[in-house]
């Protein structure tokens, strides 16, 4: 049974930072992309980043970009996405996404 469990989200004030967390299981994913998403309330969900389990490349939403940076640690079957200068704009819950499958979400708040 594949699970992807996210955890690290929390209320920072704007220039803030957090790092989130995926932990992968139930399965390998060496063909696959890692993904984070994000979902605003009455906003649609927005892509954020993307990682390549096999080789590491890396794909950053415009939005994110030299802000947020995404890595994996392939030994613990987990992906970090590591948030700096956040902003108020930032706040939403995070989801983790890899083959179709799913996180339950983080929620991230950045005060201003």
């Amino acid at each position: 049974q594949v699970q992807l469990v996210e955890s690290g989200g929390g209320l920072v004030q704007a220039g803030g930072s957090l790092r989130l967390s995926c932990a992968a299981s139930g399965r390998t994913f060496s063909n696959y992309a890692m993904n984070w998403f994000r979902q605003a309330p009455g906003k649609e969900r927005e892509f954020v980043a993307r990682i390549w389990w096999a080789g590491g490349s890396t794909y950053y939403a415009d939005s994110v970009k030299g802000r947020f940076t995404i890595s994996r640690d392939a030994a613990k079957n987990t992906v970090y996405l590591q948030m700096n200068s956040l902003k108020p704009e930032d706040t939403a819950v995070y989801y983790c996404n890899i083959a179709g499958y799913w996180g339950q979400g983080t929620q991230v708040t950045v005060s201003s």
